[in-house]
């Protein structure tokens, strides 16, 4: 006689590999807590988000130097001669720094949670993502993390590609597009992947 399957069946299978998986223990949202991080005062965070979707992180074509001075006003530490295309986003100009000759591409995500240091000659190109904070996936309050991140002169952050929290990326290092670094890259390194991973080095001609 063949023999037929009912829900009470599957329960009972679910209940008897659960009962042979060990217990790796549980997330639990409700109890996450992050009150310790401090960026900044409220009314300076509001403010500066009400600025940021006026003058910078929208497609108007706002003049540069007037982005430039508003950041400055927020705190940002600017250079001569930056570059910032429209849609870029930035989450606290008062932990940005960036040096001399700068390019940033259109939609440009910079999520400085920490310091982010970008030197001289760097470029990040359409919806490149600087991101400096994560969560601890191990802590069952999935607690914050946030940690710096340092483009050195000459980096080229391609387009689509992910700068991951701490990385430092290290003279003319390339990371092509759609990828992400997670952990530094080495001078001159042209990095591809995911993660990424060295596959050439960056020669430049005169």
């Amino acid at each position: 006689m063949e023999k037929t399957f009912s829900p009470s069946d599957g329960t009972q299978m679910q209940r008897e590999r659960a009962s042979e998986t060990p217990s790796l223990g549980k997330v639990d949202l409700s109890a996450y807590d992050n009150s310790w991080y401090k960026p900044g005062p409220k009314w300076k965070i509001v403010l500066w988000a009400i600025c940021n979707i006026l003058f910078v992180h929208n497609h108007l074509p706002i003049p540069v130097f007037i982005k430039v001075s508003i950041l400055r006003l927020f705190g940002a530490t600017i250079g001569k001669g930056v570059m910032i295309k429209p849609g870029v986003n930035i989450k606290y100009p008062w932990l940005l720094f960036i040096e001399n000759s700068v390019w940033i591409g259109e939609n440009v995500w910079i999520d400085n949670l920490a310091l982010i240091k970008i030197g001289a000659n760097a470029c990040l190109s359409q919806g490149a993502m600087l991101l400096t904070g994560n969560h601890d996936y191990r802590r069952q309050k999935f607690d914050l993390i946030v940690k710096p991140i340092t483009l050195e002169t000459g980096v080229w952050i391609g387009a689509q590609s992910v700068v991951c929290p701490g990385v430092v990326c290290h003279s003319h290092a390339v990371l092509a597009v759609g990828s992400v670094a997670t952990k530094s890259l080495e001078a001159y390194g042209i990095y591809q992947g995911n993660p990424a991973v060295k596959v050439r080095t960056r020669e430049i001609s005169a």
